[in-house]
C-alpha cells in the first residue's frame, strides 16, 4: 500500500469518533508519534471553545489536552496496544480501549467543574510477527499411518488482533519428504490450525525422520511471518490412538481456590492393550497463564489448581488437553478446555482521590479558598470494586460533620466504577475554621460485605472577604445654608473586621452630578466638608454616598448614605405667582362672597415662610383670608352703578426682620341677565295702515326695543308669537323690521294684530311682548271705528288670534245660498217655505233673548237689505257689500264696553260669539247678524265664566262681556279674531252634530 493512502487511512480512522455507553468514543492507531491530533472536545461535542479551562485528570502519561480548546494529543509515550495493561488479557476479536477523563471549569462564572469521560478505542498495526513455541518442532507419526492421516502442528502466536495476526501456514520439504508429507490449515474457534497430512508410507528401516519447514504467516500489510524446523520422526507401529469422550470441556472455578483443588477432570479411551492402551494426559503448549494456574494429573485427567486464581486478573482460561498413549511409537489426541474464573468478594472498595480543575492536591491536602461559592467541588473521587456482581456494588458517604457532600460525577459510570465530586455544601470561613478531615467510606455490597476509607485534608485559605462596615449606615445632620467654604459638615467612620493590610481603609464620595462640586471628604480621616456656600431654596437635602475601600486584594467596599438638611435663613421676600390680578365676578352677588383668590409663595421655611395678607387702601369694600389667599366682597356689586375695584395686597412674611411684597388687584364686575327688553316702539295701542295691494316683503312696521344690561344680555331677538294665522307677516329676528310675506286677498282686509316677543340672549332669557296692529284697508273713513278695534284688541286675550274683517265670511256664505237656492226645481216656494220655518224656529228656541225681525234703534255693522225683487237675480250676486256707516263716539264706547271675542273657528273666518244680556244702550249685535243670515246657524246662550276660565289680558274685561257660541258650522263668520293670551273657552251646550242637524 502507497505512504499516501495509508495516511489517509489513519486520519479517517483518528477522525471519526462515536459514542459507547453513554460516553465520548474516539478511535486511534497505536503508536502515531508525538502531538498526533485525536479529538477536539469543544469543536466535537459542542462544548465551550471560550472563557473554560479544560485538564486532563485521567489518561497520562499517554495523553495531554488543550486547557483552552479541550483538544487531545498524544504524548512522546507512546500508545502500544499490545502494552496497554487492559488489553494485554484481552479475549481475541474484543476492542481495546483506552479511558480518560477532562474536567471543564467555568472561568467566568466560578461553577464547579464538569467532568467529561470518554475512550479511546486503539486500533492494532502489523507490528508484531507471528512467533512458534521453539524453533524445532518435532511431531511422531507412526510408519503404519495410512495416507491422510492429520497430525497437529504447534500453534504459532501474533500478539496483533485478528487480522493482523497469524492467518496462514505454509510447508515447505526437501524432495524426499514432498511426496510424503503435505499441509492442512483448518479454522478452529477464530483461529487457524495447522495439520500435516500423511501423503505416502512410512518406512521406518528405510528412514526414520524426515525435516520440513513451517512457515506462518499475519495478515498485516505489509505481511510479517517466521519459520521452524518441523521435525517429523517415523516411529514403530501404533494401531489406535486414545479418543476423548466430549470434543469440548468446559468447566467453573471459584477465584482464591487453594492449590490442589480439582477443577475439572477429562478422560480419553484406547482400544490397545498393554502398554498401547495406556494413556497419558498432558497440556497442550501450556504457555502462561495456563501453565502457572493450572495442573493436569498425567494418569487420570484431573485438572488441578496450581497457582493463586484471581479472576480480577484471569477470568477465563482456554487450552488443549492431549491425551498420548504408552506404545512404542505413541498416539495421541486432543480436546478443548474453557474453565471459567467465578468471583469471590475478595476485594474492598478502593477509593481513589485526586485533584479536580483548579484544585490541586499535594500530599493529600487539598487546599480551597474561603469564597468559594457553595458547591465548589474540592476533589474527584473515583470508588471501583475489583469483583463483578453484587460484589462490586459499593455505597459511598462522607463521614463526620463536614460541610461536604458527594455528587455523582457523571452518568455513565458502572457499578464496579464510580466517580463522585466532593463539594462543598455551606460557605466557608477561614476566621471560623481553618481545616477539614474529609473521611470517605466506601462499602459492597458482599457478604460479608467489605469496606474500605480514605481520607483528604481540606485547607481553607483566607481572602479578603470582608467589607468595611459603617456603623451606622445612614448619617443625618442639620447644616445652615449661606455657610463658609470648607466649613466641616461632619465625620464618618467605618471598620473592617479584616486586619493588615486589609483593614486600611480609604473614605471617598460616590461621584453625583447633582452634588458635583458641593461636598468633599478626607481620604483618611472620613470628614466630610462643604466646599461651597449651600443654598435651602435651591435644594433643601442632600444625599450623598460615602465608600470606604480597603487596600486588600480583590479590594472590598462599603458605603453609608450621608443627609444634610438644610436648614432655613429669612432671606427671600414673598412673592406673588402673578404681577397683577384681574378678576370678574358677576352683578348682584351677595356680600361676603368669594370674587378671586391670590397665591403667595415665600421659598423659606418655618416661620420666615408663614405670611400674613391685607388690603390696601382699607377701603371696607373688600378683605382677603389669610391661608387661602381668597379675597372676599363686603358689597353686593352692581355693574349700572360701578363695573370695576381697583386696590393692593400686602403680604408680609413672619421671618426677623420680615420682609414684604405688593400686588395690584382688579375686580371687573360682569354683566347679569336682571333687565327685562324694554320695547320703544310702536306704542301697543298704535296702528299702521296697509294697502291690500302692497306687494310682498313690502315695510309694514318696524319694532325697536333696547336692555340695560350688555354683552348677550342685550342682544335682541324679535319674532312674531301670534296674531299671524295666515302667515302674512314676518320680522326680521335681528333688526325687527316686519314685511309683508305674501299678497292680500279680501278675506284678509281690516284689523291684524301681531304679538311680538322681543327676547334677549341671556341664560336665562328675559323677554318682553309687543302689540303691533295693522289696518289692512284702501283708506281710512273712519279713524275712530279703528281705534275702538284697536282698543278692543288691548282687552283680547293674546292666545286669540285677531286677523282680518269679519263681514268676509258672511257675504261668501250669503252667496253660497243664493246658488243653492237657484239650483232648487222649486226655489222660490222652497225658499219661502225654509225661510218661514227657520224663523219660526229660532223665535221659539229664542224667547228669553231677543225677538226675530225685531228692528233695534241702532244696527252696528247692518249693511243694506237687498230688494226683494234682488232674489233669484244672478247678475247681483258677486258685488260687494257697502261700507257701515261711522260709529258715533258714543257707539264705539258702547261697542269697547259690550264686546269681547273669542276665535273658534276652524275655516279662514273664525266664529262669533254674542252675549244674551247687553248692557244699556248696546247695540243689538247679535239680531243683526242673524237678521242678514239666511241660515240659522248661530246659537247664543248667556253664561258667567267660572274661576278657571279667567285669564289675564291686557286690561281684564268684566264678566258681562265674556260670551260663550254653542253652535254654529265651519263657514260661520265672526269677530273674535281679536285675542291675545291663553283662554279657556266654556264647554260649548250642543254639539257640533247637534248644531248642524
Amino acid at each position: 500500500m502507497e505512504p499516501n493512502v495509508r495516511q489517509v487511512l489513519f486520519w479517517v480512522l483518528v477522525l471519526h469518533c462515536g459514542s459507547a455507553e453513554g460516553s465520548i468514543l474516539y478511535r486511534v492507531q497505536e503508536e502515531q508519534p508525538p502531538n498526533t491530533l485525536i479529538g477536539s472536545l469543544a469543536a466535537d461535542q459542542g462544548l465551550p471553545d471560550s472563557g473554560h479551562l479544560y485538564k486532563l485528570e485521567v489518561g497520562a502519561p499517554y495523553l495531554r489536552v488543550d486547557g483552552k480548546t479541550g483538544d487531545i494529543f498524544t504524548t512522546e509515550i507512546p500508545i502500544d496496544r499490545e502494552t496497554l495493561r487492559d488489553c494485554r488479557t484481552l479475549v481475541k476479536g474484543k476492542p481495546c480501549y483506552l479511558e480518560f477523563e477532562v474536567s471543564v471549569t467555568d472561568l467566568i462564572q466560578n461553577q464547579s467543574p464538569r467532568l467529561i469521560e470518554g475512550r479511546i478505542e486503539v486500533q492494532d498495526i502489523n507490528d508484531n510477527t507471528p512467533q512458534f513455541p521453539s524453533s524445532v518442532l518435532t511431531i511422531s507419526v507412526p510408519e503404519n499411518t495410512i495416507m491422510g492421516a492429520l497430525f497437529s502442528i504447534p500453534l504459532a502466536t501474533d500478539r496483533d488482533s485478528e487480522r493482523n495476526g497469524v492467518a496462514d501456514y505454509a510447508l515447505t520439504a526437501g524432495p524426499d519428504a514432498a511426496t510424503l508429507f503435505g499441509l492442512q490449515v483448518a479454522d478452529d474457534r477464530g483461529g487457524k490450525l495447522p495439520q500435516l497430512i500423511v501423503l505416502g508410507n512410512l518406512d521406518r528401516e528405510l528412514k526414520d525422520s524426515y525435516d520440513l519447514t513451517i512457515k506462518a504467516m499475519d495478515g498485516g500489510n505489509p505481511q510479517r511471518y517466521s519459520s521452524a524446523l518441523l521435525r517429523v520422526v517415523v516411529t514403530d507401529a501404533n494401531d489406535n490412538s486414545p479418543k476423548f469422550e466430549r470434543s469440548t470441556y468446559e468447566a467453573e472455578v471459584s477465584e482464591n481456590s487453594p492449590p490442589g483443588h480439582s477443577v475439572l477432570q477429562v478422560k480419553a479411551n484406547d482400544s490397545d492393550m498393554g502398554s498401547n492402551g495406556e494413556i497419558e494426559y498432558t497440556l497442550h503448549q501450556a504457555v502462561d497463564p495456563v501453565s502457572t494456574l493450572l495442573r493436569i494429573d498425567r494418569s487420570t485427567g484431573i485438572i488441578y489448581v496450581k497457582g493463586s486464581l484471581d479472576r480480577e486478573e484471569i477470568s477465563s482460561l482456554s487450552f488443549y488437553v492431549v491425551a498420548r498413549d504408552k506404545g512404542p511409537q505413541p498416539k495421541s489426541s486432543k480436546t478443548f478446555v474453557t474453565i471459567e474464573v467465578t468471583d469471590q468478594n475478595d476485594n474492598a472498595p478502593v477509593v481513589e482521590i485526586r485533584g479536580i480543575g483548579l484544585v490541586t492536591h499535594s500530599e493529600g491536602v487539598a487546599n480551597i479558598s474561603e469564597d468559594m461559592p457553595v458547591g465548589t467541588a474540592v476533589a474527584l473521587v473515583q470508588v471501583s470494586d475489583k469483583d463483578e456482581g453484587e460484589n462490586a456494588m459499593v455505597t459511598c458517604v462522607v463521614a463526620g460533620d463536614v460541610p461536604f457532600q458527594l455528587r455523582p460525577a457523571s452518568d455513565s459510570s458502572i457499578d464496579s466504577k464510580r466517580k463522585y465530586f466532593l463539594q462543598t455544601t455551606t460557605p466557608l470561613d477561614y476566621e471560623r475554621i481553618r481545616d477539614y478531615r474529609v473521611e470517605i467510606v466506601a462499602v459492597d455490597s458482599g457478604n460479608p460485605a467489605l469496606s474500605s476509607q480514605n481520607s483528604l485534608k481540606v485547607q481553607v485559605t483566607d481572602v479578603n472577604d470582608n467589607s468595611p462596615i459603617f456603623s451606622p449606615t445612614l448619617f443625618e445632620v442639620d447644616f445652615a445654608e449661606e455657610n463658609q467654604p470648607g466649613e466641616k459638615v461632619l465625620d464618618v467612620i467605618a471598620s473592617d473586621a479584616d486586619s493588615g493590610t486589609n483593614a486600611e481603609l480609604l473614605y471617598s464620595i460616590v461621584a453625583d452630578a447633582s452634588i458635583k462640586g458641593l461636598f468633599e471628604i478626607d481620604p483618611n480621616t472620613g470628614t466630610v466638608r462643604a466646599r461651597s456656600p449651600l443654598d435651602r431654596e435651591h435644594k433643601e437635602r442632600y444625599e450623598i454616598r460615602v465608600t470606604a475601600a480597603d487596600k486588600g486584594s480583590p479590594v472590598h467596599k462599603g458605603t453609608a448614605t450621608v443627609v444634610i438638611n438644610v436648614l432655613d435663613r429669612n432671606d427671600n421676600d414673598p412673592k406673588f405667582m402673578l404681577s397683577g390680578y384681574s378678576f370678574s365676578v358677576l352683578e348682584n352677588m351677595p356680600p361676603l362672597s368669594p370674587v378671586g383668590m391670590v397665591t403667595v409663595l415665600d421659598v423659606d421655611k418655618g416661620e420666615n415662610a408663614l405670611i400674613d395678607l391685607s388690603v390696601e387702601p382699607d377701603g371696607g369694600k373688600f378683605v382677603v383670608q389669610n391661608g387661602t389667599g381668597t379675597i372676599l366682597s363686603s358689597i353686593s356689586f352692581d355693574r349700572e352703578k360701578e363695573s370695576s375695584y381697583t386696590f393692593r395686597l400686602k403680604a408680609v412674611d413672619g421671618g426677623e426682620p420680615p420682609r414684604s411684597s405688593y400686588v395690584a388687584v382688579t375686580i371687573n364686575v360682569l354683566d347679569e341677565n336682571d333687565n327685562n327688553p324694554v320695547v320703544t316702539k310702536p306704542s301697543n295701542s298704535s296702528f299702521r295702515r296697509l294697502s291690500p295691494l302692497a306687494s310682498p316683503d313690502s315695510h309694514v312696521e318696524i319694532v325697536e326695543a333696547e336692555d340695560l344690561d350688555s354683552g348677550p344680555n342685550a342682544e335682541l331677538v324679535f319674532s312674531i308669537s301670534g296674531g299671524n294665522p295666515y302667515q302674512l307677516f314676518r320680522i326680521s329676528p335681528s333688526s325687527g323690521e316686519i314685511t309683508l310675506a305674501k299678497e292680500m286677498t279680501r278675506k284678509h282686509g281690516g284689523l291684524h294684530r301681531l304679538v311680538v316677543r322681543v327676547s334677549d340672549r341671556g341664560k336665562p332669557a328675559r323677554h318682553a311682548t309687543a302689540l303691533v296692529h295693522i289696518y289692512v284697508n284702501d283708506t281710512i273713513s273712519n279713524v275712530s271705528l279703528v281705534e275702538a278695534l284697536v282698543g278692543h284688541s288691548l282687552y283680547t286675550p293674546l292666545e286669540r288670534d285677531i286677523a282680518g274683517d269679519p263681514d268676509y265670511g258672511f257675504a261668501a256664505q250669503r252667496s253660497n245660498i243664493l246658488f243653492g237656492s237657484l239650483a232648487g226645481v222649486a226655489g222660490v216656494v222652497m225658499l219661502i217655505l225654509v225661510v218661514v220655518f227657520i224663523r219660526h224656529r229660532i223665535q221659539r228656541e229664542t224667547k228669553s233673548g231677543y225677538q226675530a225681525g225685531k228692528k233695534e234703534t241702532k244696527d252696528l255693522y247692518a249693511p243694506k237689505q237687498a230688494p226683494k225683487n234682488a232674489k233669484g237675480k244672478r247678475g247681483r250676486k258677486g258685488k260687494p257689500q257697502k261700507s257701515p256707516k261711522p260709529l258715533g263716539e258714543d257707539e264705539e264706547v258702547s261697542l269697547q264696553k259690550s264686546l269681547k271675542f273669542n276665535l273658534d273657528g276652524v275655516n279662514d273666518s273664525p266664529r262669533i260669539h254674542l252675549p244674551l244680556t247687553y248692557s244699556p244702550g248696546s247695540p243689538d249685535i247679535g239680531r243683526h247678524y242673524r237678521s242678514n243670515s239666511p241660515l240659522p246657524s248661530i246659537q247664543l246662550q248667556a253664561q258667567s265664566p267660572s274661576a278657571s276660565q279667567k285669564h289675564q289680558a291686557v286690561q281684564d274685561l268684566p264678566a258681562a262681556n265674556t260670551f260663550v257660541g254653542t253652535g254654529g258650522d265651519d263657514n260661520s263668520t265672526g269677530s273674535d279674531q281679536y285675542s291675545d293670551y291663553s283662554y279657556k273657552t266654556s264647554q260649548m251646550k250642543y254639539s257640533n252634530k247637534q248644531v248642524r242637524t
